[in-house]
């Protein structure tokens, strides 16, 4: 399907966690014509629907755009995988459906750095209004929203004994960590329904796609955003090796993620004027913190062999794979429908934090790295990653071509205020497993070992065996420094019709998983386009 010769209201790229809300709220005005470009494919495979089907969906070049770090310092000098969603309902359709918004302290910092409007008072609302949360209404939660958000359907013994372990080193138990308060122990809500995965594509964009306004257009990459002088124009996209270009009459919203949207911009002139210098691109608005700010969550992994059963005994028996495939089939149970971590905690690193700033991933399944193979004995795997980082990295393109990767530099552990709670956050992991309640299931530390004591070993196991959470942010921050890509209103300093919704604008990495407040940014992102809108109409 080709768009010659027509012009839409708003163009809208990328079809992600962002970009599936925007489709369905701007398209709810039968007014405005909507066009959704998306670089992937549709999301038919039964793997995206699979809770667990990550397995599958995870670095599989179908679904996901396969990024690699550059070799990190901070890390051993390690390459990262950085999956990302390169299909319907983007990173929701591939994540590991944990359902977590932060801390309210994330967003009045927010607001307090000028960001008028993102007060939690004020963003709480739209957390509200995209939820349909199966435990009911309160004064946190909402119900008849698109997005299921519900309660574990499996719990596993170790879970139990992970929590009460935690409970016993003095962390609360905390039976809802979107509500009044975040710090405790307690188990993840997860963006599912029934048994299966509940992506925006799921929960936005099928509703909407009956809409004759909306025009939904896969495996269209977008290669750059289309300019008159410093108004953005339309785009430019690249289907069946056919370059095609498109009018906004309204406004051009970039929704492709903390990788895709900087690439755009710099792909379209807007960006450090001297990288645009160096790769022979014109600049449209020399923006230098575009692709800079980059901030992601590193989870530091201990891997515990237990005499429990674990996960890792089910998927390494046929029969008992079999058995698996058969609850699922038959009654949508088992454990195919687990998220991919069952016990959450935030907590302090140490006592003289202000707030929390660690949080636990507990699985009861073990592998090498996210995504391999489980090991061949009985395990959990207890994560623990620092909050709010301070370390910053970068992207940046190399060349004017669209279907290039852009560098990516995470810097992980680059500030030494990081090391210390990588330092303190593993020795945490190891208080909780040798309380009583869980210690007397563990047979040794599997890894990182316990021949890691001292602080410098403790830091040393953190460069060695620390994987992403898959959480980039804040490459296209808000705010009005000389490093912010886009205002309050998300629209792009220094141009015309522009906006960036999605997790890149974020001004600081939000103390949790970032899907739900990427689907909170794109509530609030719709309202803010269709008011300016009617003003200016006004």
């Amino acid at each position: 399907m080709t768009l010659p010769d027509q012009d839409f209201d708003y163009i809208i790229v990328g079809a992600g966690s962002a970009g599936c809300v925007l489709a369905n709220r701007l398209s709810a005005d039968p007014d405005n014509r909507v066009l959704l470009l998306e670089a992937g494919g549709s999301d038919m495979s039964p793997w995206i629907h699979i809770p667990v089907g990550y397995f599958k969906t995870m670095h599989n070049p179908a679904t996901d755009w396969c990024y690699v770090t550059e070799p990190d310092e901070g890390i051993a000098s390690r390459q990262l995988q950085w999956p990302r969603g390169k299909v319907l309902g983007g990173s929701s359709s591939l994540n590991g459906l944990l359902y977590v918004r932060g801390q309210p302290q994330d967003y009045d910092r927010w607001a307090a750095m000028g960001n008028r409007g993102w007060s939690f008072e004020e963003v709480l609302p739209y957390f509200k209004k995209s939820e349909d949360q199966e435990r009911g209404a309160d004064a946190y939660h909402g119900v008849g929203g698109p997005l299921k958000v519900s309660d574990l359907r499996l719990r596993r013994p170790i879970a139990d004994y992970f929590i009460e372990a935690a409970t016993q080193v003095g962390i609360p138990f905390n039976e809802d960590y979107n509500g009044a308060q975040q710090e405790g122990v307690g188990y993840f809500q997860q963006t599912a329904h029934k048994g299966f995965r509940w992506s925006t594509a799921k929960g936005f964009l099928r509703p909407a796609k009956k809409r004759s306004n909306l025009t939904v257009l896969t495996k269209a990459h977008t290669t750059r955003i289309l300019f008159e002088g410093s108004t953005a124009v339309g785009v430019e996209y690249l289907k069946r090796s056919q370059l095609h270009q498109v009018r906004a009459r309204q406004e051009v919203v970039l929704s492709a993620g903390a990788i895709g949207s900087p690439q755009i911009l710099q792909l379209s002139g807007i960006g450090a004027r001297a990288l645009l210098d160096k790769v022979g691109i014109p600049t449209v608005k020399d923006l230098p913190g575009v692709g800079q700010n980059l901030q992601d969550h590193l989870q530091i992994r201990l891997v515990y062999k237990t005499s429990q059963r674990t996960l890792n005994d089910e998927v390494n028996n046929i029969f008992k794979r079999g058995w698996v495939g058969l609850q699922y089939l038959l009654n949508r149970t088992g454990p195919l429908t687990l998220a991919a971590s069952q016990v959450a905690i935030f907590t302090k690193s140490n006592p003289a934090a202000e707030r929390p700033d660690i949080q636990f991933h507990m699985q009861p399944l073990s592998a090498d790295k996210p995504g391999d193979g489980a090991h061949k004995f009985s395990a959990f795997t207890s994560s623990v990653c620092q909050l709010r980082p301070y370390s910053r990295g970068y992207l940046a393109i190399e060349s004017k071509d669209p279907l290039a990767h852009p560098v990516i530099h995470p810097g992980y552990l680059s500030d030494e205020r990081d090391q210390q709670v990588a330092i303190d956050g593993i020795k945490v992991a190891r208080r909780i497993a040798e309380a009583p309640a869980l210690a007397r299931h563990i047979i040794d530390e599997h890894v990182p070992g316990s021949q890691y004591q001292s602080d410098a070993e403790l830091l040393d196991a953190a460069r060695r065996y620390s994987q992403t959470i898959y959480h980039p942010t804040s490459t296209c921050k808000m705010g009005q420094d000389d490093m912010a890509v886009v205002d309050e209103r998300l629209r792009v300093h220094g141009v015309r019709n522009l906006r960036v919704v999605d997790a890149s604008i974020m001004p600081e990495i939000v103390s949790g998983n970032t899907n739900a407040p990427t689907i909170m940014i794109a509530e609030k992102g719709s309202d803010m386009i269709l008011e300016d809108a009617k003003t200016a109409a006004q």
